[in-house]
């Protein structure tokens, strides 16, 4: 039997299941993802991450949603693939070009001792253009717009940071019953390929709270694209500066919404948990050259 290597890291609580697939890879990786996600008879993640070659850039991000489906970026995944290239000697630079299904991303690696101790993420300008988010809208843009969901009204604004996203902004966001609450997002009609929803709690105008609830994953601890989104969305209707601290149930994140180029700038850490290995089944093994 086969047995696959891999790392497990996480993201401020966003935890994924990394692979170094640069000369091999698995034959079907959704599956796999559904299977080693499984927090009671697998490993236990949001995810699993395939760091393949690229054409274009240092690396490849590949990833995948714990029920199978792919994903096209993830904020708290690419610091972690940062810090893994880095760390185990598959580049020794500072600056890394990253491929991602939604583009290239641009990342800066702080280092201390040998370790990557933060990385900053150039996660580019926000798009609101609802064919290109995508939600089913007429307008021009979707911004605090009241859509019912639940049997409640949601003001809904939506965006893409290379994924869609729904930022809704409450008073309070503790009690909130997410697994009732998330799926109905999630699966809305306005949605034809599904959402990412930030429940967002302004604290001032530098610092807000958020949960999220991630398409293909459930509610998680954390969501780089999504904190993303949200301080974009509390600055768009003027809740908080350009610059705030967004906090999330894994941790804090620092997101820049540059105003002359647009971009969108995510800083925050990426940590080590465990290397291991998993045996692979005859649909697990692995197809070479990838």
């Amino acid at each position: 039997m086969t047995r696959l290597a891999f790392t497990k890291m996480h993201g401020i609580g966003n935890d994924y299941i990394y692979v170094n697939a640069l000369e091999s890879a698995p034959m079907d990786p959704g599956r796999l993802a559904r299977r080693i996600s499984d927090r009671h008879f697998g490993v236990g993640s949001d995810g699993l991450v395939l760091i393949r070659p690229s054409q274009q850039a240092d690396f490849l991000m590949d990833m995948y949603n714990s029920d199978g489906s792919r994903g096209l970026m993830c904020g708290n995944a690419i610091r972690c693939v940062a810090k893994y290239c880095y760390e185990r000697g598959l580049t020794e630079r500072r600056q890394l070009a990253i491929e991602t299904l939604s583009g290239i991303k641009t990342l800066d690696l702080q280092v201390q001792g040998g370790h990557v101790i933060q990385v900053t993420v150039n996660m580019g300008p926000p798009e609101f253009a609802p064919a290109r988010i995508p939600v089913r809208w007429q307008d021009k843009s979707m911004v605090e717009e009241p859509i019912a969901v639940a049997g409640r009204l949601y003001p809904l604004t939506c965006l893409s940071m290379g994924n869609p996203h729904a930022v809704i902004f409450l008073d309070e966001i503790d009690t909130l019953d997410l697994p009732r609450l998330g799926p109905a997002f999630e699966h809305h009609t306005l949605f034809p390929d599904r959402v990412n929803t930030e429940f967002v709690q302004v604290i001032d105008r530098r610092q807000i709270r958020m949960r999220v609830w991630e398409r293909g994953a459930g509610e998680t601890l954390a969501c780089g694209t999504g904190a993303c989104a949200a301080l974009v969305a509390a600055a768009l209707t003027g809740r908080t500066d350009r610059q705030a601290t967004v906090c999330l149930k894994g941790g804090n994140l620092a997101i820049t919404w540059q105003k002359q180029s647009g971009e969108v700038l995510m800083t925050g850490p990426a940590a080590f948990v465990f290397d291991g290995w998993i045996d692979l089944d005859e649909e697990d093994q692995h197809a070479e050259g990838q």
